[in-house]
């Protein structure tokens, strides 16, 4: 009896826990969204990686519906789903008419037909804890596929010896929001949520040792550029929006 309260509370700490530094990582593209409100345009920008977090938010925000009592993973997934439909909004309010019925379109197929898709099946064909045993292997599916996003920007950095694209406090409150989310996990003894943020530990702690070794090749990559003023740079908007991919996908359970 004691040990099952200890687990119960341990859950709700760690369950605290995530939900804290997940809201502060859904947060992370407001300065983004600030420039393509100053700019008055978001020309340059992808929706892609807003329509992933929400689709991904929108799936456990089922899932947990489903499972009941999962009130941690509802609150924050809420709160996740409220948020990346303010940024795809101010995301098509500015964008250009090319790229706004692109980004339409694609939130047609991909997060109403695809979450749509899911919930028919499940609700038609599955009955009982099969439907939340089958939700909960998709969920965890995407959230893998999800959390191995980084390995692009991992690339880039190996690539270009430099890490201005992967900040360190990002990857850190990245890898603590997988922590708290396995935990979380672990205790209510949910496999589909502590499975997946296993993952999201080791590609954070990966993205850490990455900074730790170019670190300092940036810096000096710094000086070579101030010796080559006139070297054609890399896109940086599209560096930005590259890496919010790893902002985006990663900061929920």
């Amino acid at each position: 009896m004691l040990s099952f309260l200890n687990a119960r509370f341990l859950a709700f700490v760690f369950g605290l826990l995530g939900n804290i530094i997940s809201f502060l990582v859904f947060l992370a593209p407001l300065p983004t969204f600030y420039k393509i409100h100053r700019k008055k345009s978001s020309e340059g920008y992808q929706a892609i990686p807003y329509m992933v977090a929400l689709f991904s938010a929108a799936l456990l925000l089922y899932y947990a519906v489903l499972k009941t009592n999962a009130y941690m993973i509802i609150s924050i997934n809420c709160f996740g789903c409220f948020i990346e439909l303010a940024y795809l909004s101010l995301y098509l309010f500015y964008a250009p008419n090319s790229s706004k019925i692109s980004t339409i379109k694609c939130i047609s197929i991909f997060n109403i037909g695809g979450l749509g898709t899911v919930m028919i099946f499940s609700l038609m064909l599955v009955k009982g804890p099969k439907r939340v045993e089958l939700v909960g292997w998709i969920c965890a599916v995407i959230n893998l596929a999800v959390f191995a996003a980084p390995l692009s920007i991992m690339r880039r950095v190996i690539r270009t010896k430099s890490v201005e694209y992967m900040p360190f406090m990002l990857s850190f409150s990245l890898t603590l929001c997988a922590t708290a989310w396995f935990f979380y996990g672990f205790f209510v003894k949910d496999f589909f949520i502590a499975v997946p943020n296993v993952a999201g530990f080791l590609f954070g702690i990966a993205q850490m040792i990455l900074y730790g070794v170019y670190k300092d090749a940036n810096k000096q990559n710094g000086n070579d550029q101030t010796e080559k003023p006139n070297k054609k740079s890399t896109n940086k908007e599209d560096l930005e929006m590259e890496g919010m991919v790893n902002d985006q996908s990663n900061h929920h359970n």
